[in-house]
């Protein structure tokens, strides 16, 4: 069983697909085909169904499923322990982000360690946290700076490295400024009166703030959401509903609310997988994040 029949039949397997597998592994559509016909040759049975156009695992296909899995990432780990012997800081380094930390805390960090580390091939991708973690536990990412999880993840370290203070807003001229102006605080309950627009509803920003209106024994009235907060910004600067924003973010395009509430707070910070050794770039990337954090902590307390 060759390492490359697993990985044509783990592609074919995530993507459903012959030729999509074949697009992310740049290779022909035969050239998967037959890797998979020689995997199937060797296990001695049919791994996928195929019905029309229709690709689904067969029952011996999901059995070897996760298998595969942590064949392909035992393999790859050792080669990646060789390699560190070396001491060489090369190679290709998979590192997941966010948009908002890729727009807003990234760019210094990378700009100043691609410098330092020239030989490293940087595999940069932009993914929600919630499928970056995911990607991390299966092993397709080595690492993701991203929203960390309300609750812990079983085999994965993370560490906070940033935390955002969030803050009320709406439009200038929207029924929540002009309350506001009044000089009381406003109440969630008020809040609730009126639509939001908020981070989708599987995220993780989302569930910190729905939390918040659940322990107060509301439900937030949501009109529109969306995973991009430079999206959900200018939907609220232009009055479609107020909305919950990084504190840096703010700006004069948006009113801040005076809320009669805790801050809420939405920590951000780096994963890696517990049982996967770290390349030497991963390890110089983690050094980077760890220094910058410090340096924010020394900044906040001076």
């Amino acid at each position: 069983m060759d390492t490359q029949s697993l990985q044509a039949f783990l592609a074919v397997a995530d993507t459903q697909s012959f030729s999509r597998a074949a697009e992310q592994l740049h290779l022909t559509q035969p050239a998967v085909s037959k890797r998979i016909a020689v995997l199937e040759t060797q296990v001695g049975t049919r791994l996928f169904d195929r019905i029309g156009r229709r690709i689904a695992l067969t029952e011996a296909g999901q059995l070897l499923l996760p298998q595969a899995r942590r064949i392909l990432l035992a393999v790859e780990d050792s080669r990646r322990a060789l390699a560190n012997l070396s001491g060489h800081v090369s190679g290709r380094l998979t590192l997941a982000t966010s948009h908002h930390i890729g727009l807003h805390r990234l760019p210094p960090i990378l700009k100043a360690y691609t410098q330092r580390h020239p030989n490293v091939e940087l595999d940069l991708h932009f993914l929600d946290s919630e499928l970056a973690y995911q990607s991390v536990l299966d092993g397709t990412l080595e690492m993701a700076v991203v929203t960390l999880a309300p609750e812990p993840v079983e085999q994965l370290h993370v560490v906070e490295c940033w935390r955002d203070r969030m803050g009320f807003v709406c439009a200038h001229d929207h029924p929540l400024a002009q309350q506001s102006q009044q000089g009381n605080a406003l109440t969630l309950a008020a809040m609730c009166r009126f639509n939001g627009v908020l981070p989708g509803a599987k995220t993780f920003t989302r569930t910190l703030i729905e939390r918040r209106f659940a322990q107060a024994g509301l439900t937030l009235p949501v009109s529109m959401s969306t995973n991009y907060l430079e999206t959900l910004k200018m939907m609220c600067s232009v009055g479609l509903g107020w909305s919950l924003l990084p504190e840096k973010m703010l700006d004069r395009e948006l009113y801040a609310l005076n809320v009669d509430t805790a801050p809420i707070h939405r920590p951000l910070g780096y994963l890696v997988h517990t049982n996967r050794t770290l390349s030497n770039a991963a390890e110089k990337m983690i050094e980077a994040l760890e220094s910058n954090r410090n340096d924010e902590t020394t900044q906040t307390k001076a």
